[in-house]
């Protein structure tokens, strides 16, 4: 049952974790609209509703942010998002191959709601995909984002 998240923005750009990420998102049904993007500059043109997004009026209930990205790294992408007094409001969780201790830091600093590191197993990486879509989408309240 999602309760409060209908939309994810993915930014992501390994087309392999992507496409797993996708599908464990809408494995249990199709309330979750998902939005992928693969890079910084096209993540911050979807939230900011800038470029190939112009006029567009949709943001997503959850980001789920790769840190290592081209264009703008992640880090970056998250700065903005959190310095905007309306996309602060979105739930930005970093999910990053890096386990380097100055990415958590930056992340941190830079206000991600969470951040969690990708696991290599097939197995492990599903796992904890659906956790992420069970605790952001059903268990997880957050006020809805006003534009």
């Amino acid at each position: 049952m999602v309760r409060n998240h209908g939309r994810v923005l993915l930014v992501e750009d390994n087309p392999a974790h992507a496409k797993l990420m996708m599908r464990t998102l809408r494995e249990f049904g199709d309330e979750i609209d998902v939005d992928h993007v693969a890079d910084g500059e096209a993540a911050l043109a979807y939230l900011f509703h800038t470029g190939k997004y112009q006029g567009s009026t949709v943001l997503p209930d959850l980001v789920l942010l790769d840190l290592r990205i081209p264009k703008f790294d992640g880090l970056t992408v998250l700065q903005r998002v959190k310095e905007d007094p309306v996309l602060k409001q979105i739930p930005v969780v970093v999910l990053t191959t890096s386990d380097a201790e100055s990415d958590v830091r930056g992340a941190s600093e830079r206000f991600a709601n969470s951040y969690l590191v990708k696991p290599i197993d097939y197995l492990h990486f599903v796992k904890l995909m659906r956790s992420v879509r069970s605790y952001w989408t059903e268990l997880n309240h957050t006020p809805k984002t006003e534009t």
